[in-house]
């Protein structure tokens, strides 16, 4: 194998098990090398690959926001279901992969939204960024929506989304407080509410 190769899959060996140990534990209670000794790379090498801590965490967001993107654009593309029946599975799935004791790294905006949103900016904007990118996503299927009459709503497509997406956040969180998926059948009830369906 070519050594750019290499170097590329270290990286995101690496990538891929901080965010599942992060998405348990935390980015603080975390260090470099309990990482790099689960993903067994050598302690040496990390710099090599990041030039810092901060750098290392912004580039796990985008790297967990890139896969996230591309699972979520799978749910929602067209594929002769109607956009309401689309954006329900999203929040069906949402809730599903939000289990209480482990979220095995698909919570990871959950777990680190305020965590490190207050740490490093550059994990802070990439955090933005990620989920910037999720609530277009939900705009343009609410749109859809609109357009081939299967839900509607009484703001703008936007508005909704913004407002979906932060309550179905709030709700995982409140989720793990109570060790319970209530908050999470709450969301879907005013989710169906909110999109009249």
């Amino acid at each position: 194998m070519p050594v750019a190769e290499r170097a590329t899959d270290t990286r995101r060996i690496i990538l891929d098990t901080a965010q599942r140990i992060m998405a348990r534990k935390g980015y603080s209670a975390v260090g470099i090398n309990e990482v790099l000794a689960e993903a067994g790379v050598p302690k040496g090498s990390f710099y090599h690959y990041f030039a810092s801590k901060d750098a290392f965490g912004e580039a796990m967001l985008k790297s967990y926001f890139a896969g996230y993107l591309t699972d979520m654009d799978g749910v929602l593309a067209p594929s002769g279901r109607s956009a309401a029946e689309r954006l329900m599975a999203y929040w069906q799935q949402w809730r599903e992969t939000q289990s209480i004791e482990e979220c095995q790294g698909k919570c990871l905006a959950v777990k680190l939204g305020a965590e490190v949103a207050d740490l490093s900016e550059s994990m802070r904007l990439a955090l933005k960024e990620g989920t910037s990118a999720i609530v277009d996503r939900i705009e343009h299927t609410i749109a859809d929506g609109l357009e081939d009459g299967s839900l509607s709503v009484d703001s703008e497509a936007r508005e909704v989304a913004q407002a979906l997406y932060d309550m179905w956040l709030g709700a995982s969180v409140m989720a793990k407080i109570h060790r319970s998926p209530t908050p999470l059948d709450t969301a879907t009830a005013v989710t169906r509410k909110l999109l009249h369906l």
